[in-house]
């Protein structure tokens, strides 16, 4: 689930997401050509997404692939390059000595893409309203409990531009988070808030939906939305009113339009950047060696981050609970399998990364054995007690016959009772690693006895599957953009996070769920993360997300596979790039030059 909604962090990374996220996509029956011929005179980018937007609500968004890092701006930023916080909507900001206590300045004179003012009324009507409003199913919130009792922070308005934010007990990454999350406007939103549809909900959580005219998507960012076709592409167009000026007082950016292609795989997009119809691309494994050896001749240059800072696993469903029917979402017999946790460290031992990281990267990534960056400086060492699961396939099969499986006559592994351990392996079909990765996995297993059978659906219907009717057995997914800060994974490993998908428990407006039960293992997580984010003190804190990665490692409810290295082509063209693998190519958008 490349769900780039999980690490809500610092709205940068929204752009790098965006960004970055171009890989391939269908070419669709408009040429992309046409973009980079008649409007060749205006400055622009012409970039892709895998998947298109599920929605133009910042708030309800739980998809990677979105336009929020276009549409809004950040009160505070973070740079990708130093870590370091900046300015940006917020002028300035004090921190009390305890650090309980936040009061943000608003810039001078700042307004909305539709040009009415922003002010403190729209930081404590999006916080008050939107984000900590128990009626508005959200993820944001679960970024922003603090302690063992989950508070809230209180959000005030001290004057027109003056902000002050209070909580009741330290909160370590409680700037970055008050500071990163973007501020939606109470004028054009606060109406819908307060009003109850039919269903008893706010209307707000169906406003804002893709069927919305996208001149009517208000933001603060460098850019609004000019026009969306579903399937086909976004454009977005400079935010006349966004705050930015260079040091000649020059409005910026200075690149006036964006083409957001959609495209929904990595072969097309690859087709397509190498027909010159996009500005960028994220180099998936299979198109590397072609494009390294076209890269002078034709323009552009790969840039490499390192090791990137996306998550990619399986996962099986422990959820032991059932729907409002009664139904349980997974079948009895293979929760018994999926919950042994001899069962799933004999799916890790049998998994052959080093050939997966060889044919399906083609050598372009790197073993990865934790939830953290493994440039964070909270990564566990395995030197430290980071469990690793390297290809055994004996010690497999040694795991799972003491762990009561046994095997035919025909090879075939079979539990306790005699049924045949098989299950379906849900991923996405936009990225061709991806089904190389599946495709592998299943011939792996098979070597252990196991028979996977395989679906691989658009990355919409996987979310929806995942997290809706919660109805799968395992799935191939990620998460993207976490980061450095741990604390960005709160709503992943939080039991109550809106992305606890390995056990999802019951959200706000979803229907009754009944039987749902959390093991001991995820409570310890669980309190972990919430001591994680009580401590100041960076040795401590770095102790306290050892401490969760050695029972992570230990438990498996995500079974680490390869991540990629992180490999941009950018054209020429583009004056200014500091390419980070945080922050991509794009991270200082507004202050980028076409050079022709």
């Amino acid at each position: 689930m490349k769900s780039a909604s999980i690490f809500f962090t610092i709205k940068r990374f929204w752009l790098a997401i965006i960004l970055t996220s171009g890989i391939a996509f269908t070419v669709t029956a408009c040429n992309p050509a046409n973009f980079k011929t008649a409007a060749a005179q205006v400055p622009q980018v012409v970039t892709a997404v895998l998947s298109e937007p599920s929605t133009f609500n910042y708030a309800l968004n739980e998809s990677a692939y979105s336009v929020f890092g276009f549409l809004y701006d950040s009160l505070i930023n973070e740079n990708p390059i130093t870590t370091k916080l900046e300015p940006a909507l917020a002028e300035a900001w004090e921190v009390s000595e305890d650090g309980q206590r936040i009061v943000i300045t608003l810039r001078e004179r700042i307004k909305w893409s539709d040009g009415q003012p922003m002010t403190a009324d729209d930081i404590v009507f999006t916080y008050n309203e939107i984000y900590l409003n128990p009626k508005i199913p959200t993820s944001l919130k679960d970024a922003l409990k603090v302690g063992d009792k989950g508070t809230l922070p209180k959000v005030k308005k001290i004057d027109a531009r003056r902000v002050e934010f209070s909580i009741q007990e330290p909160f370590a990454p409680f700037l970055r988070y008050v500071g990163g999350i973007p501020i939606m406007p109470a004028h054009a939103l606060q109406e819908a808030v307060r009003t109850t549809g039919s269903d008893g909900n706010p209307k707000f959580i169906s406003m804002w939906g893709t069927g919305t005219d996208p001149k009517q998507i208000v933001g603060n960012g460098p850019y609004v939305m000019e026009s969306y076709v579903s399937s086909q592409r976004v454009i977005f167009r400079r935010n006349p009113y966004y705050w930015r000026k260079d040091a000649q007082g020059n409005p910026q950016p200075y690149i006036e339009r964006i083409v957001l292609q959609i495209i929904e795989s990595t072969e097309n997009q690859l087709i397509s950047f190498r027909s010159g119809q996009l500005d960028d691309l994220e180099v998936a494994p299979e198109g590397f060696s072609l494009l390294k050896r076209e890269e002078k001749r034709a323009k552009f240059e790969i840039y490499n981050g390192g090791p990137d800072t996306s998550t990619t696993f399986i996962a099986f469903n422990l959820s032991k609970a059932k729907n409002s029917q009664g139904k349980p979402f997974v079948d009895p017999i293979k929760s018994r399998w999926f919950n042994k946790k001899e069962f799933r460290q004999a799916i890790a031992y049998a998994l052959d990364r080093e050939t997966m990281k060889t044919n399906a990267f083609r050598g372009l990534g790197e073993l990865q054995n934790s939830f953290v960056y493994v440039k964070s400086p909270y990564f566990l060492p395995p030197e430290k007690g980071l469990k690793v699961y390297n290809y055994e396939p004996e010690k497999a099969k040694k795991l799972l016959l003491q762990a009561g499986f046994k095997y035919n006559d025909q090879n075939q592994l079979l539990d306790a009772d005699g049924n045949r351990v098989r299950f379906t392996l849900l991923t996405n079909s936009e990225r061709k690693v991806r089904g190389d990765m599946a495709s592998q996995i299943r011939r792996d297993l098979a070597k252990i006895g196991i028979q996977v059978d395989l679906q691989i659906l658009s990355f919409n219907s996987y979310l929806e599957k995942l997290k809706v009717t919660q109805n799968w057995d395992c799935y191939l997914g990620g998460f993207l953009g976490g980061g450095i800060e741990p604390h960005g994974a709160s709503n992943i490993w939080r039991i109550a996070g809106a992305s606890h998908a390995f056990n999802l428990g019951p959200q706000p407006g979803d229907p009754p769920m009944t039987g749902w039960e959390v093991s001991d293992w995820e409570k310890q997580i669980d309190s972990l993360y919430i001591k994680g984010a009580q401590v100041l003190d960076e040795n401590k804190r770095k102790e306290i997300y050892y401490e969760y990665q050695r029972i992570a490692s230990e438990q498996l409810p995500f079974i680490h596979l390869v991540e990629r290295l992180n490999l941009q082509a950018v054209r020429d063209r583009f004056q200014g790039i500091q390419y980070t693998a945080l922050g991509g190519p794009f991270w200082n958008l507004y202050e980028l030059k076409v050079t022709d």
